[in-house]
This record gives structure tokens, C-alpha cells and sequence, in this order.
């Protein structure tokens, strides 16, 4: 697979922009990262809802359906933010999922259904930002890491397999190659394991471990969501970035990975502390 220059470069200008956003939101305080996730996770329920959409045609939701479920996840995201400065209104988001499933289930102008997928899209984007919120709020370095072993990741695969894939890793991205696919999870072990010996944050080995995780989620991310374009026939889900499509096509590694990094990082990379939901 030859490596297409033009394309390249278009990815390269706006993964630069969006790494300049991005550093902006998580390197200048917590409050500026907590408005930064907030836009992402309403853009990316948005263009869930939309695939969702296509997907399900044969079922139907209240038109109202979609912009409650982002109120809602704000609220949520929000309370667990003022949770972490001594609130003690983080009880309330108790209450909300009973909320999304009778406003949805027992409406009579729609189907279980629709709560359903209401739900799952909760699962797959509100919770990953929940949890990225609160490793930022804990620590810095862990979500630093974590996004840059993604981006180290994404980048590695795609030049490793552009130089020399040949054989296909799945039917559901067919310019994925092993050969990437490999490439990137080893090279970004690597620049784990160089941050980790000159580091004084954790051990080496630590390091090491959770880039493996997060390579390893961040590409199963990658498959979900293209097996979800695919399902929906359509190409990207949204015109956010040139040469790299809509916000779930940019974050779908992030929203799989986050997870596995908070466990990772819960259990062997303390301190983090337990939040109950």
C-alpha cells in the first residue's frame, strides 16, 4: 500500500490543529479540559444518534430524543466535576438513567428500542469521557500519556502499513494491514518504554504495559466504529476534520482505550480515587 502524499499532508494540517486544541484543553487547567470534553461528547453522541439513525430506520424516537440524552450527559458530567471539589450532589446521577429509559420506554410515540440505544450510546461515549475526566482531575500525566500513545499509535500504523503492508487485517477497514497494525502497537510500546526510563512518573514497565492496552483498545475502537460506518453505508460520520472525518472517527480509539487505561491506572498507577456512580 503506497503511501498517498496529498492525503497525508491533509491528516498531518488537522491532526496539527486538533493537537493544539487538544494540548490547549488539557494542559491549561482542569475546568478549560472539562469544556473541552463537554464539546466532544456532545458532537460524538450527536453523530452517534445520526449513525444509529440509518442504522435502525425501522425505529423511531421522539425528535427530542437525542438533544435530551446530550442535556442529560452534561448534567451528568458536570455534577461529577463539581463532585470532585467536596459536592455533595454527585447522588442526583442516580437518577438520570431511571430518567432516559421511561422517558423513552414508556412514551407512546416510540419503542424499547429506542431507550435501548439511547443507553448504549450513554455507555459508549459518556462514561469513557466520564472516566478521562477523572484521571485528568487526579493527574495530569496519565491522560497526557494516554492521548499521546493514541496519536503515536494511529500515526505509526498508518506509516508502517502505508511502506510496507501487504496483508489485511480485517474486512471491516480494509487499509488496516497486520503489518501497520503491528508496527504501531510496537513502536508505541517503545516510545513508552524510552518516556518510562527517563521519567520519573511510574515505572518503566508501567508504561510499557498500558501502551500495550490502550494500542490494542485504541485499534478495537477503531474497528467499532467502522463497523458502525459500515452497518449506517456511509463513509465518515461527520466533516469535522479534513482527511479525517467526524469526532467519533477522531475519537473512537480514545472512547474504547480510556477505560482500560482508568482499570490499568486505578490498580497499578496510584493515586486515583474510587467515584461511585
Amino acid at each position: 500500500m503506497a503511501l498517498n502524499w496529498p492525503t497525508f499532508f491533509t491528516r498531518l494540517g488537522s491532526a496539527i490543529v486538533f493537537a493544539v486544541i487538544m494540548m490547549t484543553g488539557l494542559l491549561w487547567n482542569v475546568l478549560a479540559f472539562m469544556i473541552l470534553i463537554s464539546f466532544i461528547q456532545v458532537l460524538c453522541l450527536r453523530e452517534y444518534f445520526r449513525l444509529v439513525k440509518k442504522i435502525h430506520a425501522d425505529i423511531t424516537w421522539p425528535g427530542w430524543l437525542p438533544f435530551i440524552v446530550q442535556v442529560v450527559s452534561l448534567v451528568w458530567l458536570w455534577l461529577l466535576f463539581d463532585s470532585f471539589y467536596g459536592s455533595a450532589s454527585w447522588p442526583l446521577l442516580l437518577w438520570f438513567p431511571a430518567f432516559i429509559i421511561l422517558a423513552t420506554t414508556l412514551s407512546k410515540k416510540t419503542e424499547w428500542q429506542s431507550g435501548l440505544l439511547s443507553l448504549t450510546g450513554m455507555l459508549y461515549i459518556m462514561l469513557p469521557t466520564m472516566l478521562l475526566l477523572m484521571l485528568r482531575m487526579t493527574s495530569i500525566i496519565i491522560p497526557l500519556a494516554l492521548i499521546l500513545m493514541l496519536w503515536v499509535n494511529d500515526t505509526m500504523a498508518y506509516l508502517v502499513g502505508s511502506f510496507i503492508g501487504k496483508t489485511p487485517f480485517s474486512e471491516i477497514s480494509p487499509k488496516k494491514t497486520w503489518e501497520g497494525t503491528l508496527g504501531g502497537v510496537i513502536l508505541t510500546i517503545l516510545g513508552a518504554a524510552i518516556w518510562g526510563y527517563f521519567s520519573h512518573y511510574y515505572r518503566m514497565i508501567d508504561w510499557m504495559i498500558l501502551s500495550l492496552f490502550v494500542s490494542i483498545a485504541g485499534t478495537a475502537g477503531d474497528l467499532l466504529e467502522s463497523k458502525l460506518k459500515r452497518i449506517a453505508n456511509v463513509k465518515d460520520s461527520g466533516t469535522m476534520m479534513p482527511g479525517h472525518g467526524g469526532a467519533l472517527d477522531r475519537f473512537d480509539s480514545l472512547l474504547i482505550a480510556t477505560p482500560f487505561a482508568f482499570c490499568y491506572a486505578y490498580f497499578f498507577m496510584p493515586p486515583l480515587p474510587l467515584v461511585i456512580f
